[in-house]
């Protein structure tokens, strides 16, 4: 029998349980989210008199936590509209509906007494073959589902989401004693496939793979920062994105996290793992105790190992906890030698071997910190998971690492992991000698574009399972390469499909970006039959190269800065008006200039966690490389009779004038940058070059026949550009904008009403461009324009002024 999802209950409505509702809200499935009814009204409910018996105060706990969760930032939801998609109740009035649902998932408080409450209640009402899980995160699964039916048991396992669960991608599994095969194959495949996560089978051990591994590694830095006599800042500063982690690193991360949760992680592996061979290391320290003693937990509590207090002047600022006076200080920078030797090396994996090779504390750290890890994850296998890529998993898609531990280790060689690991006393598993003496001295490999790990048991390499709905383009990158230059690398996809991949810096749009872009199409339309515009880095580009444009205009070369604009508009209508269909794959930050190229494709196959946006206005500038175009086009395509043409027109224009960025790829649909019908969402980015290629070459199937230029766009002319003047003029006499942004905007209404032609008239993209050209050029001249180029480049931030 083929499972559907149709209809989820999720039961408890914290944080967390909310967090769930909303991931399944945001692909479409309805939710029922159901908690406890109040034992007593709240002082608002007795002014309205209210009694216990009314509705509104039953389900004021779900309702009330649901608010919250959706006004929370960063959104649980793709889209305020998706939250419709959720009906709450009580486990009292609606507990029976849970009959009618494909799948209940309890998230209610870590208690086994309460927990098996629960499971009881809901077998009186569950629908036999029902899937029913806990997203617990460190309670036995056995324990649990004790007592229950059969048919319960077999359908009953942990489904242990991370929190926030829209964001973070790990999906442990984890079965009970009679957990069915079907049940455990068809969640790992759903949790892939549907939620966008990476799906890992854990064993029923404590805290399962990702918090085992999680926790060890920053309880080990704790006792590591008071060994070497380090500080937060210098931690935080090493354990951050120059090895791939995310910017909160290590104690910022545990502040927004709550150091109660942590604590309260550590304490569960400390009491339940007795035989951990670092089982001390799970100890509390002393500054840690006290932290807590002293309710220190975090952003919750408004400190933790960091403080934010307003100063002197009533400008906020942040303090730091000095872990040896316990007291908090104004922060420290943290500069280290061997830390300048990365900066040239873009690539995170290629980073690690300079990280541990220098003379000065931070390589120290590395080696230290890298010798306790790898120890420690050698040994967990076949403790928590048979499989050592399943370990790296956890930590990418639960922890945000860039790379797992043992692809860590692989980075700075097998020898050199095993010297660390002696250097702190410890001792790697057995099965590691093994590989080395059987000649295996890497724990993956790459061959026909598939990774392969070395399996224990049978002590051999084995392809990871699950990769044939994936490219992966580290994989094939050498293999398939077509062309490379300094900015980008075309590869052939199969099937007759290319994809250009961006190399350059942030993967900003310059000049090799934009003749490799030129290559891939010539490529394409002469041996190929499609193009995909795609990669799989953080982000898919944060735009054009502006230092490029800045050191143009500075150097007054607008001969040269005119032609790069051109080549820009003119690369971009090639996306377009090429005679083999264009795909783009955006993800993360795709601005400015990706966005542009992205609204050019003749289809965009966008991950469901992509902030998209025209944000030129932030740096003095209007969109030059057909943005504006772009946005006048759309415009026009959505007059009709009975609209107002200048309020359509109004809403691009505030789209641009306003840098607005989605906050998901459903809400780019609102803004015009997305198109309805056209373009299409995947929640799983590592399906969305597979996905991507598949429309690609599907379009071409189909027979895809070059666009003709279009020549039909209805801009308004004066009538337009009047509205849009008195505009500006208002805006700068309430103190909204600053003359500066009224001289941009009004270059924007110029283009966008079509110049100020004296009625409604029909002209070309081409027309469009030429104005769109020449209102960015002038522009760049503005001493202020520079000034915003020059702060967002110091910065990376812009400078309003």
């Amino acid at each position: 029998m083929r499972r559907h999802i149709n209809k989820v209950a999720v039961i408890g409505s914290g944080i967390m349980g909310s967090g769930i509702a909303c991931h399944f809200a945001n692909i479409g499935v309805e939710v029922l989210l159901l908690d406890i009814v109040p034992r007593e009204l709240n002082d608002k409910e007795k002014a309205k008199g209210l009694t216990l018996e009314d509705k509104i105060v039953r389900n004021r706990l779900v309702n009330e936590s649901l608010k919250k969760a959706l006004r929370s930032k960063p959104s649980p939801i793709y889209h305020k509209k998706f939250a419709d998609r959720i009906v709450t109740g009580n486990l009292e009035d609606d507990i029976a509906k849970v009959k009618d649902v494909d799948w209940i998932i309890e998230v209610v408080v870590e208690r086994l007494d309460i927990k098996k409450q629960v499971f009881e209640n809901l077998e009186k009402y569950r629908t036999p073959g029902t899937l029913i899980t806990s997203n617990t995160s460190g309670i036995p699964i056995k324990f649990m589902s004790e007592g229950r039916s059969e048919d319960f048991q077999k359908h009953f396992c942990g489904t242990h989401f991370f929190n926030p669960a829209r964001y973070l991608k790990l999906f442990e599994i984890i079965p009970g004693p009679k957990t069915s095969q079907e049940v455990l194959e068809f969640l790992n495949e759903y949790g892939e496939k549907f939620l966008g996560k990476t799906s890992v089978v854990a064993k029923d051990t404590p805290a399962f793979i990702g918090n085992r591994i999680g926790i060890f590694s920053i309880m080990s830095l704790f006792h590591t920062v008071k060994e070497m006599g380090m500080t937060v800042e210098e931690i935080d500063k090493l354990t951050g994105p120059v090895i791939g982690r995310p910017k909160s690193a290590t104690f910022r991360t545990v502040d927004v996290v709550g150091l109660d949760t942590l604590v309260h992680v550590a304490n569960g592996i400390y009491d339940n793992c007795p035989d951990d061979e670092r089982h001390d290391l799970f100890k509390l320290p002393d500054f840690i105790q006290t932290m807590v003693d002293n309710k220190w937990l975090g952003s919750k509590t408004g400190q933790g190992f960091y403080k934010k207090v307003k100063g002197d002047k009533g400008k906020s600022e942040i303090l730091t906890l000095d872990l040896d006076t316990m007291e908090y200080r104004q922060k420290k920078s943290a500069k280290f030698a061997t830390l300048e030797l990365t900066k040239s090396i873009d690539k995170v994996i290629e980073r690690f071997p300079v990280l541990v090779g220098g003379k000065d504390k931070a390589a120290a750290f590395y080696r230290k910190s890298f010798g306790q890890l790898f120890a420690y994850v050698s040994h967990r296998i076949p403790e928590i998971t048979d499989q050592l890529y399943k370990i790296d998993d956890a930590m990418k898609a639960g922890f945000g690492w860039e790379h797992g531990p043992f692809q860590i280790w692989d980075a700075v060689g097998l020898e050199t992991g095993l010297e660390f690991i002696k250097a702190e006393g410890q001792e790697a598993a057995a099965w590691v000698a093994e590989m080395k003496a059987a000649g295996i001295n890497s724990f993956y490999s790459v061959k026909d574009g598939a990774t392969y790990f070395y399996d224990i048991s049978s002590k051999e390499m084995k392809k990871v399972p699950g990769q044939d709905a994936f490219i992966i383009l580290d994989n094939i990158r050498k293999t398939n390469e077509v062309f490379k230059n300094a900015g980008v690398v075309i590869e052939d996809l199969g099937d007759g499909i290319l994809n250009v991949e961006f190399q350059s810096k942030m993967n900003t749009i310059g000049a090799d970006v934009l003749s490799g872009l030129n290559k891939a199409i010539d490529l394409a339309e002469k041996d190929f039959q499609g193009l995909v515009v795609g990669n799989q880095a953080a982000n898919f580009s944060v735009g054009a190269n502006i230092g490029m444009i800045f050191m143009m205009a500075v150097e007054q070369e607008y001969d040269e800065l005119a032609w790069s604009v051109k080549m820009f508009q003119d690369t971009m209508m090639r996306m377009r008006y090429s005679s083999i269909p264009t795909v783009a794959a955006p993800h993360g930050m795709t601005l400015g200039g990706g966005c542009e190229l992205s609204m050019h494709a003749d289809k965009v196959v966008a991950a469901a966690e992509t902030y998209i946006g025209l944000v030129e206005f932030g740096v003095g500038v209007i969109p030059g490389g057909g943005g504006s175009k772009e946005m006048t086009l759309r415009a026009s395509d959505t007059f009709r009779k009975n609209d107002v043409e200048l309020n359509v027109l109004q809403e691009y224009f505030l789209t641009i004038g306003m840098a607005k960025v989605s906050t998901s790829a459903y809400e780019a649909y609102d803004l015009g940058i997305l198109q309805k019908g056209k373009d299409i969402v995947v929640v799983n980015k590592d399906r969305q070059i597979a996905t991507a290629k598949a429309y690609a070459k599907l379009l071409a199937e189909q027979g895809y026949t070059k666009p003709i230029p279009r020549k039909d766009i209805k801009v308004l002319g004066k009538q337009a550009l009047g509205m849009f003047l008195v505009g500006t003029d208002s805006m700068e006499a309430g103190h909204y904008i600053s003359e500066h942004d009224k001289k941009i905007a009004n270059k924007l209404a110029y283009v966008m009403a079509g110049g100020d032609l004296s009625e409604a008239s029909y002209v070309s993209e081409q027309y469009l461009l030429d104005l769109e050209r020449e209102a960015f050029l002038s522009l760049c001249t503005e001493r202020k324009t520079l000034e915003r180029i020059q702060h967002m480049l110091k910065t990376g931030k812009p400078l309003r002024n």
